[in-house]
C-alpha cells in the first residue's frame, strides 16, 4: 500500500483522524457521568448582560426524574423519540420542501440533536454547526441510548435566564420541586420548549395555556407514563 505523500492530504486526514477520536473521548464518558457544564450555558454566562447571572441546575438521575414530567416534554418535542435513529427524517424532508418552496428553513430537531447543541455546541446558525450537529447526534444515539439521551436533556434544557433543567426550572417558575408539580404546571413547562425565555410561566398567556391543554391530550393518547417503557 503506497503511502500518502501529499501534505494537505496528509495533514486533512491526520486531523479528521484526532477529530473522531476526540469527538469519541468527549462523548462516550457521558453515558455513565453527567456533563459539568454545557456549552449553551457557558455561552449565556459569557455574553449574559447581567452582572448577578448565576447558573441554576440540579441534575435529577432517571429514577429520580417524574415519568410525568418526561412524557410531557417529549409529548411536545419529540413523540417519535423511542423511535427515529437521531433524525426525523420525514420532518427534515418537509422542512427543505417548504425551504425550495420560498420558505424559511423551520425547526425539525429531535431531542438527540437537541442535546448534541446544547451540550457541544454553540448557539446560532450555521450550515458547519449542522454538520457538528449531525455527527453527535449520530455518536450520542450510538452510545448512550434513547433513556440516557432523554435523562441528559431534561437536566441541561433552558427554561430561563440561567435556568437549566426540570428540577431548577420548577423550583424557578412555581416554587416546589418537579415531583409537587401538578399535571398543568408540568405541561406548561414542556410547552414552553423550545423557547422558554418568552414566557412567563407562573403567568401563562392564552396561547401556552392552549399548548399546555394539547400536550395533556397528547399524553392520554400516547398511554400515559407506560409509554416511556419503551426507551431502552
Amino acid at each position: 500500500m503506497k503511502k500518502i505523500r501529499h501534505p494537505i492530504i496528509r495533514y486533512f486526514l491526520l486531523f479528521m483522524l484526532a477529530f473522531i477520536v476526540l469527538s469519541i473521548v468527549v462523548v462516550v464518558p457521558f453515558r455513565w457521568f453527567n456533563p459539568p457544564v454545557t456549552m449553551v450555558m457557558m455561552d449565556r454566562w459569557v455574553y449574559s448582560d447581567n452582572d448577578d447571572f448565576k447558573l441554576k441546575q440540579l441534575w435529577l438521575s432517571w429514577d429520580d426524574i417524574p415519568k410525568r414530567a418526561a412524557l410531557s416534554v417529549v409529548t411536545s418535542e419529540d413523540q417519535l423519540f423511542p423511535f427515529h435513529p437521531g433524525f426525523d427524517v420525514n420532518s427534515i424532508i418537509k422542512s427543505l420542501r417548504d425551504l425550495g418552496d420560498g420558505g424559511q428553513l423551520r425547526g425539525a430537531s429531535t431531542i438527540s440533536q437537541q442535546v448534541a447543541r446544547n451540550v457541544y455546541l454553540w448557539t446560532g446558525r450555521s450550515w458547519i454547526r449542522k454538520g457538528l450537529e449531525a455527527w453527535f447526534t449520530m455518536l450520542i444515539e450510538l452510545t448512550w441510548g434513547k433513556q440516557r439521551i432523554l435523562e441528559v436533556y431534561l437536566n441541561v434544557a433552558e427554561w430561563g435566564e440561567g435556568v437549566f433543567g426540570i428540577e431548577a426550572a420548577s423550583r424557578h417558575h412555581f416554587g416546589k420541586s418537579a415531583w409537587q408539580l401538578s399535571p398543568m404546571q408540568t405541561a406548561l413547562l414542556a410547552s414552553s420548549l423550545p423557547s422558554p425565555l418568552r414566557y412567563d410561566l407562573a403567568r401563562p398567556d392564552q396561547y401556552l395555556r392552549e399548548r399546555a391543554s394539547w400536550n395533556l391530550k397528547q399524553q392520554k393518547r400516547l398511554g400515559g407514563t407506560h409509554w416511556l417503557e419503551q426507551l431502552n
